[in-house]
């Protein structure tokens, strides 16, 4: 077992990696004066990873779309009894949430942890699969695809994916579709779960009330020794463009609905982050309240107080992308597309720029005193290929010019896709 502690050069904090034995990576960071405690365990395994070998593979291995959000749910059930049961007999608050290239479990609590450890690491390393199960299973989550795809605010994001990548599995919905999961069967779920469910695949986070040594000791007693599998994930190739630059829909809703989304370059590792901390300081210079483009579609009624900005960054794709609501959506881009140009000659002004990044920096400090956020950052670090504080250490260290370099070479008009849900009678 190799332990070292980590510390932030700019921030102070510090936190404990152990590479243990098994193969798991653990980080822990010991809150005193907090009551609290959240942990987290991850795979590296998501709705992308469709398309996988392992070193004693001689081929690629395909899987239905879906398959990944389809094991999370039949992981919280076992022989005995579901997992919530006993998460409920220690008073602690349990989740679980698969996303495009993460899976993860947690459990939160005042009390009990120690016992909240160990109901986690031993139901994620037993996984019980029989087809009737996964039959029933089908049923529930085929009703959740439904339901999801009824939602506007879902379809108007996976559109404009569909319009944006014309290869990557991110455009495809993180449940699959009725037809992807009713391919799904008992002995796929535990080719996946060997598979990715490897603890050299994984990672777990625990912050708060907690001591390094007991977490220590209960993995000591519970984890199983894992071989490194030699896991290897591949992506279609991705061409630069978009399909098509924008879609509509309509739906019975109260005012239209947009995503604006520019497709950026995909990064990984550091350039990564590097990369999604320059979209986040120009997306927030470029929907500040106090900047004369916000003010004027405001004051034209063409976007309220909810117009904001996601930075979408992941493994093999990158985006920025603008929402709201608006009946004229088309003028929001418009608007959007020439401060983009502005910006792109002039430069950002100096005065919003530090402001915003004293914002965004304060914001990842405070971040540091909850507990919630700190396991978080500790796990998604990992899982992200980067150090849990390097977002912090990256953001002290961006200047005005690494914001214009990422407006002026990453925001193009030609790799937009606008999608809208328009209400019905809105405009055509």
């Amino acid at each position: 077992m190799v332990k070292n502690v980590i510390t932030s050069k700019v921030a102070g904090e510090s936190c404990i990696h152990v590479k243990h034995d098994s193969g798991l990576d653990i980080y822990i960071c010991e809150m005193p004066g907090f009551s609290t405690v959240e942990a987290i365990l991850g795979t590296k395994y998501g709705s992308v990873n469709t398309m996988f070998r392992t070193a004693g593979d001689e081929d690629f291995t395909t899987v239905p779309e879906g398959i990944a959000h389809f094991l999370e749910h039949k992981l919280f059930e076992n022989e005995d009894c579901g997992v919530f049961e006993l998460y409920a007999k220690t008073g602690a608050s349990a989740n679980a949430m698969t996303s495009f290239d993460r899976t993860c479990y947690l459990f939160g609590c005042s009390k009990n942890y120690t016992e909240n450890l160990r109901i986690l690491l031993d139901f994620v390393q037993k996984p019980y699969f029989t087809q009737e199960t996964v039959d029933k299973e089908q049923g529930i989550i085929g009703q959740e695809i439904q339901m999801t795809s009824d939602s506007p605010e879902w379809r108007v994001f996976f559109n404009m994916l569909r319009c944006m990548y014309r290869s990557h599995p991110v455009r495809i919905d993180i449940a699959g579709t009725q037809e992807s999961i009713a391919k799904i069967d008992a002995p796929l779920l535990y080719k996946c779960y060997d598979t990715f469910y490897n603890l050299n695949n994984m990672a777990l986070s625990i912050a708060g009330n907690v001591r390094a040594d007991e977490v220590l000791a209960i993995c000591d007693e519970l984890l199983r020794p894992c071989e490194d599998n030699g896991l290897e994930t591949v992506f279609p190739d991705e061409p630069d463009g978009i399909i098509q630059p924008e879609i509509r829909e309509k739906q019975h809703i109260g005012k239209t609905i947009f995503n604006l989304g520019y497709k950026c370059r995909p990064y990984s590792g550091e350039e990564r982050l590097r990369m999604s901390m320059a979209a986040s300081l120009a997306s927030a210079i470029l929907t500040d309240a106090s900047t004369d483009m916000f003010v004027s579609l405001l004051e034209s009624e063409l976007i309220n107080s909810g117009f904001g900005a996601e930075v979408f960054f992941g493994d093999g794709w990158s985006a920025l992308i603008f929402s709201g609501e608006s009946d004229s959506p088309e003028k929001v881009r418009d608007a959007l597309f020439a401060e983009i140009e502005r910006i792109s000659r002039e430069g950002v002004d100096e005065a919003i720029f530090r402001r915003i990044k004293r914002s965004t920096y304060g914001l990842l400090i405070r971040e540091l005193n909850n507990v919630d956020a700190v396991a978080n950052i500790m796990l998604n670090g990992h899982l992200d290929g980067v150090g849990p504080y390097d977002a912090i250490d990256i953001v002290s260290a961006l200047t005005a010019e690494d914001i214009n370099n990422f407006i002026k070479n990453e925001l193009r008009n030609d790799n937009t896709v606008l999608s809208v849900i328009e209400k019905e009678g809105g405009s055509q």
